[in-house]
């Protein structure tokens, strides 16, 4: 039996400068279409062409990447080794070229957004995931906001983009998605016993969670029944763990609350008049006219995308 054939990870490194990214293409595609006719056609190359792409390889390389098996020339173990290797440097190649085609056209690396907690979090991140495979280099940054923290955000040229229930005088937002929201408390909470349609004096008597608003100047507290009793907490998954232990109510959007109201943990808080809120929020640009195409970009995404997002878990 013939000697196998072997490359040290030192004999690669050595050479590796003396073959072209064309020639390690054409390693890629013999393998993975399995023979150089079928490669041929991948790469838009006459056959005779990647044959000696091949060749050159080899000769630089100072092995043999395929062994014959009947008629069929199949991967050598150093073929596998190097198309392994050929593999992640085609891959770094092609992360570099959009790397650098981004530059050329000044994309910016760092982009911005603030968004309400009033639309999940996990929403915004699916919008995300979808614009970082377009600008893989491009990193974010995610303000977490409440309320008139948003507003914040943009006036005081914080971020590129903002997500909000408002748009502060001065800006032009766009609509983007309507949050429907309820008054929920745990299924056992007082105000679930009464036995009839329950008025703001009745919630009054007992306490509600409020989510603090983020802003600094402007603090607002959308929702509050002026109860007597009032708790505030810093994010909306907070004030839902207070409901669910039964320590009091609150207004949630929907998205948070629906599979506890299908399980039966929570229920809608059976208010005469009310029992439903809608906010429109809306996605504005902080400097539409000076915003690079990574920002445009994501915007479009959330555009696009997170209002059947939003609209699905309704």
């Amino acid at each position: 039996m013939a000697q196998e054939e072997t490359v040290t990870p030192t004999a690669v490194s050595v050479t590796e400068n003396k073959v072209t990214l064309e020639q390690w293409r054409a390693l890629l595609a013999v393998i993975d279409a399995g023979g150089y006719a079928k490669a041929a056609e991948i790469l838009n190359k006459s056959q005779s062409a990647v044959s000696y792409a091949i060749s050159q390889l080899e000769t630089a390389l100072g092995v043999k990447v395929f062994q014959l098996q009947g008629r069929k020339a199949v991967a050598s173990p150093a073929g596998e080794l190097l198309y392994r290797r050929a593999k992640q440097l085609l891959e770094q190649a092609e992360r570099l070229e959009k790397s650098a085609g981004c530059l050329s056209v000044h994309v910016e690396p760092l982009v911005k957004i603030a968004a309400d907690i009033i639309i999940p979090p996990a929403r915004v991140l699916q919008c995300l995931a979808i614009f970082a495979k377009d600008f893989p280099d491009t990193r974010v940054e995610i303000f977490e906001s409440v309320l008139s923290g948003t507003e914040d955000a943009l006036l005081q040229r914080q971020v590129d983009l903002a997500i909000g229930g408002r748009v502060p005088t001065g800006f032009m937002g766009e609509k983007l998605v309507t949050v429907t929201m309820h008054g929920v408390s745990s299924a056992d909470h007082p105000l679930q016993q009464l036995g009839r349609p329950i008025n703001s004096e009745d919630m009054r008597q007992h306490r509600q969670i409020i989510v603090r608003d983020s802003g600094q100047y402007r603090r607002r507290t959308e929702g509050w029944q002026e109860a007597d009793q009032r708790w505030t907490v810093s994010h909306i998954k907070t004030s839902l763990d207070a409901i669910r232990m039964g320590l009091g109510y609150a207004w949630i959007p929907d998205a948070y609350t629906n599979e506890d109201i299908a399980a039966g943990r929570l229920k809608y808080l059976p208010v005469e008049v009310g029992a439903e809120r809608e906010v429109t929020t809306y996605l504005t640009f902080a400097d539409r006219d000076f915003a690079g195409p990574a920002t445009r970009h994501l915007a479009e995404i959330l555009k696009t995308h997170l209002p059947k997002m939003c609209n699905a878990t309704n």
